[in-house]
């Protein structure tokens, strides 16, 4: 059925946190639900509950944990974590690596880190860089190393850093999620 010129076909807002790939679900989207156009709002993970909170996003692909009270998610994967070092870095030398591997190493920890340490495996810097990006770029004057999800590794790719997966570091899992209050608003997800 066409859409009269003067109607403005429907849109829904996904919210996404930094590292998420969504052309699977962009493209499972526009098969399922062609008439409603879906539109990607980019947040981070410590404003992903206030974007679906505020009616900015009905939905989001976040990153948990979330308070299960205010919001119902479904885990979708637990993304692998990795340790960022520049090329010829010790690390590099294997395919995978422990936590004890890094024992001795200075860890940068991001403001927005995603893993929540509970106990690093290496001493943490001082000076806590405000962003991932910005602990890439320390990363790169070699002040220290970085443990991050792969997924945060890939997008802030740089050619002169490396990344391995560190077998036994914190991981974090992606879910979508939508306020448990908002449960009517979801029906057009359901379709189909």
């Amino acid at each position: 059925m066409p859409v009269p010129e003067d109607h403005t076909p429907p849109a829904f807002h996904l919210a996404v946190v930094p590292g998420v790939i969504t052309d699977r679900w962009r493209q499972l989207w526009v098969e399922r639900l062609p008439e409603v156009d879906l539109k990607l709002v980019l947040v981070e993970m410590a404003t992903q509950a206030g974007a679906l909170l505020d009616g900015r996003a009905e939905a989001g692909l976040v990153r948990l944990p979330v308070d299960r009270d205010t919001f119902a998610a479904i885990p979708l994967y637990t993304e692998a974590t990795v340790v960022v070092v520049p090329k010829g870095h010790v690390v590099t030398a294997a395919d995978e690596v422990t936590l004890a591997d890094l024992t001795g190493e200075t860890l940068l920890l991001p403001e927005d880190d995603v893993l929540g340490w509970t106990g690093a495996p290496a001493t943490v810097a001082a000076d806590r860089p405000a962003t991932t990006a910005a602990a890439i770029e320390l990363v790169a004057a070699e002040v220290g190393i970085l443990v991050v999800p792969l997924s945060l590794a890939r997008l802030h790719h740089r050619r002169d850093l490396v990344h391995r997966v560190v077998t036994d570091a914190p991981t974090s899992q992606v879910a979508l999620a939508w306020v448990l209050a908002n449960r009517t608003r979801y029906d057009i997800v359901a379709v189909n």
